[in-house]
């Protein structure tokens, strides 16, 4: 957005805040405390909310920028979930090996090497179910739960396919292999600290109902039918990169003083319709494929995506104040990107904390020679808010688009998982955090002693 703009806009009173925090608490209270209402009525709770805000920005601070801006960001964010979705809805993968804890350990770390070139939300899409099936016996909500941690979220922190984040970072001029020039170190620790815990967490999983049938006692393979899927999903991943940041003559859209691209996303569109025509409906059954989990994704983050534009605003207005930037540093940028990454969406939130890091540096965002710049005189501060975006990100289901998705899928299987603050008190809190602290300890604190 130009910078004229931005200075003409008014500041959003605290108070709106109040939407996005009120669908956030009945968001984590619906399914446990009202859960009828809940699931009758979320669609309507959500638009709701998200029109109230709208209209305040539109009639109330004149400004539709925002909105505008957000809605843009939604139609690409629900495009690639919708085309990933159903690209990898006819794909069926059975791992026929005894889910021991270390095959499932390595299941999750293969899973977290896939992320970082399909993508944390392709990746869970395809594996969430093959990693199921192979645990049918001894399915437990803390399998579910590690799966989101490491597939989901930290483990596409190697390259700019694996999380939105790192993605913008790159159309804003971080180079390509930056990610895995200088976050390999804490993604070996982060994945493989989360991993250990896991294995450990799954040794306990004695399982004493167990009856083998036909497909336990064949040797150990890996099968995988409905293969046409991965053509859909190559071209699904390879739409990501139709930018006119990254491909020059991409047409895009003008409106209200803002320049987008539409085509990627009719692109993506067309693929998921073409992927679902010619999907082999015996194989989308036998997944059990339906729209649902989708349904809630889109629904829920219509709310998430308008509610949270106050917040996002009024973040950025102080991360660039002159407060702001006097107590500014790696701790801060690690912990604030963090936590917010946690309750927000965390792409806006890396950019926010990525603007106010490189206008500290006397630089400009909208430079991509800046941004690389940046990248290489300040890769500490870099790292920081990156490794905190993308790791963050499992702190919560709304932390990150995929984790949503999981849990949507696999509760429609069967599968009990736990509320929203189950999910932080039993297990985020408890695993997750110490990991955060360890990776601040040794590539945030150490580096700056």
């Amino acid at each position: 957005m130009d910078q004229t703009i931005l200075l003409s806009i008014a500041s959003p009173a605290w108070w709106s805040v109040i939407p996005f925090a009120l669908l956030l608490v009945m968001i984590a209270t619906g399914p446990l405390i009202y859960r009828h209402f809940w699931e009758k009525n979320y669609t309507a709770i959500s638009a709701i909310l998200a029109t109230v805000v709208v209209c305040y920005y539109v009639f109330g601070l004149k400004d539709s920028h925002h909105p505008v801006h957000s809605m843009f960001e939604f139609i690409s964010f629900i495009s690639l979930i919708t085309a990933l979705f159903i690209a990898s809805g006819s794909i069926s993968i059975y791992v026929h090996y005894e889910a021991t804890p270390a095959i499932n350990t390595s299941f999750l770390i293969i899973g977290a090497l896939l992320a970082n070139f399909i993508g944390t939300a392709g990746a869970s899409i395809l594996l969430i179910k093959p990693f199921m099936r192979m645990n049918r016996y001894r399915l437990q909500p803390y399998l579910i739960v590690f799966f989101i941690f490491i597939i989901s979220n930290g483990g596409g922190s190697l390259t700019p396919i694996g999380d939105p984040p790192l993605f913008l970072g790159f159309l804003k001029g971080v180079p390509f292999f930056w990610t895995m020039k200088h976050l390999w170190l804490p993604w070996v620790v982060g994945i493989g600290a989360i991993s250990l815990i896991f294995f450990f967490r799954d040794t306990r999983n004695k399982t004493t109902d167990y009856t083998p049938d036909i497909t336990d006692v064949t040797p150990p393979q890996l099968i995988v039918k409905g293969k046409g899927g991965f053509f859909w999903l190559a071209l699904v991943i390879g739409a990501v990169f139709i930018d006119p940041n990254i491909i020059d003559g991409v047409p895009t859209l003008k409106m209200d003083g803002m320049e987008f691209s539409f085509v990627r996303e009719i692109i993506m569109i067309c693929i998921a319709i073409t992927a679902y025509s010619f999907a082999n409906k015996k194989q989308l059954k036998e997944n059990d494929f339906n729209f649902a989990p989708i349904k809630e994704v889109g629904f829920l983050f219509i709310g998430i995506f308008a509610t949270m534009m106050p917040a996002l605003q009024l973040v950025s207005e102080f991360a660039n104040s002159d407060q702001g930037q006097s107590v500014l540093n790696n701790h801060v940028f690690y912990w604030a990107t963090g936590v917010l990454s946690s309750v927000l969406d965390n792409a806006p939130t890396y950019l926010n904390f990525l603007a106010a890091a490189i206008g500290k540096a006397g630089l400009n965002i909208e430079s991509s020679t800046d941004v690389a710049q940046f990248a290489s005189t300040n890769a500490n501060e870099l790292a920081a808010i990156s490794i905190a975006a993308v790791f963050f990100g499992a702190m919560t289901y709304i932390g990150n688009a995929p984790n949503f998705m999981v849990r949507s899928i696999a509760e429609q299987t069967g599968t009990e998982m736990p509320s929203f603050f189950g999910y932080v008190l039993k297990y985020a809190i408890p695993y997750l955090l110490p990991v955060l602290i360890l990776i601040w300890l040794l590539f945030v604190w150490l580096p700056g002693k």
